[in-house]
């Protein structure tokens, strides 16, 4: 059962459907300045919490770490006028180097896969470093959504 509110535009099936749709999302994070920062990333749903995950070297990383709150946009790429709006808070952070590392790197495989259709190992760690993974997991406050499929 999904954690969303039940006064949506969408059923539960839709909406948990779209979750685990290969639509990637954009995050929206508050950079320096305060500033709000958009990135398209690939995401995933365990039908509680958005998982975001992201290498840890990265200056996103150190935004939602400094700001926890989270809005997230999901686009169908079909019709770019449906499309859900979901505003999260992170609630715990796993890293790769720890003792969930194995968990880590078992989702980011998972993306891996489910976005390019590659199998595992995830392909774009970058060879020049020792990237690190991490992963928010985010519990959901808020959900708008529009339009229809």
């Amino acid at each position: 059962m999904s954690p969303f509110p039940h006064e949506l535009a969408l059923t539960e099936e839709q909406l948990d459907s779209i979750m685990l749709s290969m639509w990637n999302m954009r995050i929206a994070t508050i950079g320096p300045g305060s500033r709000i920062n958009l990135t398209p990333m690939w995401f995933d749903y365990d039908g509680d919490h958005v998982l975001v995950n992201t290498a840890a070297h990265r200056s996103k990383c150190g935004w939602i770490r400094n700001n926890p709150e989270l809005t997230i946009l999901v686009v169908n790429p079909d019709n770019p006028y449906h499309w859900v709006q979901i505003k999260c808070t992170v609630e715990r952070e796993e890293l790769e180097e720890g003792e969930t590392g194995a968990k880590v790197t078992q989702q980011v495989d998972k993306i891996w896969q489910k976005y390019t259709g590659n199998e595992p190992p995830y392909g774009l760690r970058d060879p020049s470093i020792d990237e690190k993974r991490v992963l928010f997991v985010c519990r959901v406050d808020r959900i708008a959504t529009f339009g229809k499929p």
